[in-house]
């Protein structure tokens, strides 16, 4: 009876130790994805944002937006926001001067092609994307979104003044031969279909 009791132990004792394992495993299971979220969760909260802002004191706070006034963070953003505050303009109407700045440097390098490169896009293409990259910087450094009501309108106006009278290529009817080749080819089907279910309907009696 000993023998008995003790073999039947031994199973009883290696079953709970491997329930005691996968108990053991499961929980470092669950632990583990939690700090992982915990982590994350830090790491997000004090990661910085992308729009980092830097306040500038006008010295009247009368005009313009008060007393100071929000700027980005990239390396140009002083300039822009500097002129902005010794300007004693506000937001908005020192956004359409800057555009108007960006526009000039644009109409300058127009000014030295040829009319008729206006419609090349391998010689517009540096000068249009500088003004591009020009009015976004100005709306990024000023806190504005972009693209925005005036910069489609000064978009308008340079497309009205540069690229009016450049050629676009209409869409053209393909030849006739395609044409009649399109029209023909299920015209000529229709007939071969035809005697082909007139043949299958044939065998069919016949085998019957």
């Amino acid at each position: 009876m000993a023998h008995i009791s003790i073999s039947t132990s031994k199973p009883a004792g290696t079953l709970l130790f491997w329930v005691c394992l996968c108990l053991m495993v499961s929980t470092l299971q669950t632990l583990v994805p939690n700090e992982q979220k915990q982590t994350v969760r830090q790491t997000t909260s004090t990661m910085p944002t992308e729009v980092q802002t830097t306040a500038y004191t006008r010295a009247d706070p009368g005009c313009g937006d008060g007393g100071t006034f929000g700027c980005g963070n990239k390396s140009i953003c002083d300039t822009y926001c500097s002129f902005c505050v010794n300007s004693f303009l506000r937001t908005q109407q020192c956004y359409g001067l800057l555009v108007q700045l960006c526009q000039y440097n644009f109409d300058v390098a127009m000014g030295f092609m040829n009319s008729t490169d206006w419609c090349s896009l391998e010689k517009v293409k540096s000068a249009y994307n500088n003004f591009t990259v020009c009015t976004e910087s100005v709306a990024d450094c000023l806190l504005l979104p972009w693209p925005n009501q005036l910069v489609e309108h000064t978009f308008v106006k340079i497309h009205t003044t540069y690229f009016q009278e450049c050629p676009t290529e209409a869409l053209r009817d393909p030849p006739p031969s395609i044409i009649l080749a399109l029209v023909m080819t299920p015209i000529c089907l229709i007939p071969v279909m035809v005697v082909l279910v007139v043949l299958k309907t044939k065998n069919g009696d016949r085998r019957s």
